[in-house]
């Protein structure tokens, strides 16, 4: 059978179904003995919505709609076993059995959501404890604590103030002006509105005078993804996600949220000596200072002033310099390769150069070589100094970082470089025009 006849029948079977429902409910309709207001008066429900606005009434019986999550049931409509309540993510805490929407709690246990047990044998003192929030509220100033359990303060029969600490209030949804939660046009989770495509606002008070589809259409970046991912489309523009852990904001943006300034950090730590040194463009590094060459890399991690020893020379002329390290020839090593590999010197007249005043080698924190002490290891990077007397954590900082990257530590005191000064090299003397 080709594609488009099955589809055909598929199409003819799906109207005759239709048509034998119609007919059906039509006779039923036409057999009924009760009139249209009795009927409707049997399937009203407390609230007075037809079947619970679930279902459909056909004299004076409701029949039970299942078109959402869980299964409607009851004469009218009016329970619905997914609408028990929750605890700790567990159904009627799970202390109960959820009967038509409501719980049935174990015995020792009570509640809406069968949390709080009946007798209590924790101290008031450890209750409260485990009753107060983040910001070290007992239940959010919103309740009061039973047990180490909050119970919310919520006047009537209205459940606007809930969460493990009273901590949601759906009462900030409210429009002011029609009273209805999110203006109608959307759904509250924990004081926030969630709208219906093509509403927007804190209350879902505001329509879009665009389709749905020329919105995600302005929204789409070149890519094919809504705004990055990174972001809201809200009629046709992005509302991007911008708050970083420093809480500091501005990081993601661009039209469509195309532009993320986190790709310029090696380590996202804006405040790090791995952010990049000048200006992040649309997650692309510009190093500074401008135009030295020096300084370069993706993240501007590579900064070959490093290799500089205190005489200006590239790794001590005999070696190259690579991102910042020195790379030495086969006969030297050390940081900047001030060290020959081999020694004519003695042994003795060796050690006596590299003793310090105290008549230790080397200040104790380091070996001689030749007549020089090589200072620490690779992780006591701050031990420096012609006796290895010096600690360069003791140089000042800018933001957390020694020198503020841009100088040497030497022996407690900043060496800065080119075009900067300050105690701790933060200042920086070129032009501005950057």
């Amino acid at each position: 059978m080709h594609a488009d006849v099955l589809v055909n029948s598929i199409v003819f079977l799906n109207i005759v179904f239709v048509s034998q429902s119609f007919l059906k409910s039509t006779r039923q309709s036409d057999t009924c003995e009760l009139s249209l207001e009795s009927s409707e008066k049997r399937c009203r429900s407390h609230d007075g919505l037809i079947c619970s606005g679930r279902g459909q009434c056909e004299c004076g019986v409701c029949i039970c709609l299942d078109s959402e999550p869980g299964k409607y049931y009851g004469s009218r409509c009016e329970c619905q076993d997914w609408l028990c309540e929750s605890y700790d993510g567990r159904i009627c805490g799970g202390h109960g059995q959820c009967d038509c929407g409501k719980c049935i709690c174990d015995h020792g246990w009570s509640g809406t959501a069968c949390h709080y047990p009946k007798t209590c044998n924790i101290p008031r003192r450890k209750s409260k404890e485990l009753c107060r929030n983040s910001d070290g509220l007992i239940c959010s100033n919103a309740g009061t604590c039973h047990c180490g359990r909050c119970i919310c303060d919520n006047p009537g029969n209205e459940k606007l103030v809930y969460g493990n600490f009273c901590e949601c209030n759906d009462e900030d949804c409210i429009d002011d002006e029609t009273g209805e939660i999110c203006g109608g046009h959307g759904k509250c989770y924990c004081g926030n509105c969630y709208c219906m495509p093509g509403w927007h606002g804190d209350k879902c008070e505001f329509q879009c005078d665009i389709t749905p589809w020329e919105s995600k259409r302005k929204c789409m970046s070149s890519d094919g993804k809504v705004c990055s991912n990174r972001g809201n489309c809200i009629c046709g523009e992005c509302t991007c996600y911008d708050l970083d852990p420093s809480g500091e904001y501005g990081d993601i943006h661009g039209a469509t949220c195309e532009c993320d300034e986190r790709d310029c950090l090696a380590v996202y730590d804006r405040y790090s000596d791995s952010f990049c040194s000048g200006k992040c463009q649309c997650g692309q590094c510009t190093c500074f200072p401008p135009g030295d060459r020096r300084i370069y890399g993706k993240n501007c991690e590579c900064d070959d002033r490093q290799c500089e020893d205190s005489e200006g020379a590239i790794c001590g002329g005999n070696g190259i310099c690579s991102c910042g390290r020195c790379i030495c020839n086969d006969d030297w090593f050390g940081k900047y390769c001030q060290h020959p590999r081999t020694c004519n010197m003695p042994e003795e007249r060796s050690r006596s150069l590299c003793e310090s005043f105290n008549g230790t080698i080397c200040s104790g924190k380091g070996s001689c070589h030749c007549g020089k002490c090589m200072c620490g290891s690779p992780q006591q990077w701050y031990i420096s100094g012609p006796l290895c007397e010096c600690d360069d954590r003791e140089c000042d900082k800018h933001e957390g970082v020694i020198c503020t990257g841009n100088g040497i530590c030497d022996c407690g005191i900043c060496d800065c470089f080119d075009e900067w000064t300050g105690n701790a090299c933060e200042i920086w003397m070129g032009l501005e025009s950057f």
